[in-house]
């Protein structure tokens, strides 16, 4: 699901718009869609106070606010750009108030700055640890260390939805397990597919910003090997039926619900779905549909997200 996103790299200096608001739980995916079509430097998914459900284990409820950030360069169509957030927020604040959008101009090196702040190292299972390009860090010997680049990235595991997808990886892959990634975004989930031990992982985009960023970052961590990444969406012409153990779709209700039956042709028998980005409301519909042709194993979720594990029967 990108509810974090990536952009391109820039070669030369310029300012950026960084542009913020509150968000309750519900309305994070249609922001985060709205930050993600005019934006240039992806969405930040900040929890209040910055709650780490990882760490912080005495703390029974979830914050009801979150803050969503985008990045904007500032050129020729800087104005048109956020003229169109601006009235995207007054849509979306109809269904539910928001915050107010707040806006200030800042330069590449406090972008870049600003960038890293957002993203720290996370251990995620047993044996997952998140690492960005910029973080030292010695590996235990059962480590599966992660590295990425966030500022390219459309993900990178501080979201819950994001946390569960690489905690059901890591009870699924097994060595040998052909993986298929829809909306691959970062890369995150293949890379760690690749390294739990699956032999091929086939990532699916409808973004070019994203099959840019999983290929640099499959480089980046020595799996390109393993890993191939396509433009498109399910059914592609590239892929055969029946030919993945495990199916991961950190998207939307919306898509998965969409998706559900090609998902189910893509797996052989015994194979399993992981599915999340799913927000609580949008369960019932979206089990509803995987259930037409798949059976639910298993539900997690967490504060409003839902993850669902689904098998196809022989």
């Amino acid at each position: 699901m990108p509810l974090q996103s990536g952009h391109s790299r820039m070669t030369s200096k310029q300012d950026w718009l960084e542009m913020s608001i509150q968000s309750t739980p519900e309305l994070v995916e249609p922001v985060s869609e709205l930050f993600q079509r005019y934006g240039d430097a992806g969405v930040v998914v900040q929890l209040e106070g910055d709650w780490d459900p990882d760490n912080d284990q005495n703390v029974t409820t979830e914050p009801t606010k979150i803050t969503l950030i985008t990045y904007l360069r500032v050129d020729s169509t800087i104005q048109n750009r956020t003229a169109m957030i601006e009235i995207g927020i007054r849509l979306i604040s109809h269904i539910q108030p928001l915050g107010q959008l707040e806006s200030r101009t800042i330069t590449e090196r406090d972008w870049e700055n600003a960038w890293k702040g957002h993203f720290t190292l996370l251990r995620i299972g047993k044996r997952i640890v998140l690492k960005p390009t910029w973080e030292g860090y010695k590996a235990r010997p059962t480590d599966i260390v992660v590295e990425l680049d966030p500022g390219m990235a459309f993900g990178t595991g501080h979201h819950p939805t994001t946390r569960m997808c690489l905690e059901e990886l890591e009870r699924y892959v097994s060595d040998g397990s052909q993986v298929l990634d829809v909306g691959i975004g970062s890369g995150i989930l293949s890379i760690a597919a690749a390294k739990l031990g699956a032999s091929q992982v086939v990532g699916l985009d409808i973004e070019d910003a994203a099959v840019e960023a999983s290929l640099g970052n499959a480089k980046q961590n020595d799996v390109s090997d393993k890993i191939q990444v396509y433009k498109g969406s399910l059914p592609h012409s590239a892929l055969d039926q029946e030919a993945f153990d495990i199916v991961v779709a950190n998207l939307t209700a919306n898509v998965i619900t969409g998706l559900a039956q090609q998902i189910a042709l893509s797996l052989r028998s015994q194979g399993v779905l992981i599915a999340s980005g799913i927000i609580t409301d949008r369960q019932p519909e979206t089990e509803e549909a995987i259930a037409q042709v798949l059976t639910i194993k298993t539900r997690r979720y967490d504060g409003d997200w839902v993850l669902l594990v689904a098998q196809k029967e022989s």
